[in-house]
């Protein structure tokens, strides 16, 4: 591993994905919350509570965090294929990570969270039309963004932040 913060590299995308791609994205989308579920078994509260590196989020944080990014993700879905081309708000992650919800809510809450938003996530995305792939939303920072990239982005994000926990059992031996 030779940068921790992205175990799994850096998000890349080569342009519009062909539908065998994309419905790889959608099985990675599908797989994550089984994945997490996974990785973060049999992790005692201390476990829960290191850093996946120096200076990074806990484990705990990292679990919290990826429903909080993928409600988001979600929302920007539905917002992409209700309006024309909508302005998303993004949000503070790194603050999200330290508020006391994140510190004091069990992992077993948002594993559950993530399992029935991917749920409804996963129907949504096996439904898209072709036309309706191309559908944008404009973020602040990015720009336009094709719900066909967003796909990508989140399929990698899944797998990267997942990285994260893994890595880190293997490097402590846990």
């Amino acid at each position: 591993m030779n940068d921790p913060r992205y175990p799994v590299g850096k998000f890349a995308y080569d342009g519009p994905p062909s539908e065998a791609e994309r419905n790889q994205y959608i099985a990675a989308i599908a797989e994550t919350p089984a994945a997490l579920r996974h990785a973060l078994q049999g992790l005692s509260p201390q476990q829960l509570d290191t850093p996946y590196r120096e200076g990074g989020w806990t484990v705990r944080q990292v679990a919290h965090h990826l429903p909080d990014s993928h409600v988001n993700a979600y929302i920007r879905f539905k917002l992409a294929l209700t309006e024309d081309e909508p302005t998303i708000k993004p949000y503070a992650e790194n603050l999200w990570a330290h508020l006391p919800d994140t510190q004091s809510t069990p992992v077993e809450v948002s594993l559950v969270l993530l399992e029935s938003l991917h749920d409804r996530w996963v129907r949504l995305l096996r439904s898209l039309t072709a036309e309706q792939w191309k559908r944008t939303f404009r973020h602040p920072d990015l720009g336009v963004v094709p719900l066909e990239k967003n796909v990508a982005l989140y399929a990698w994000h899944g797998r990267h932040h997942l990285a994260h926990i893994t890595e880190l059992r293997k490097h402590k031996g846990w």
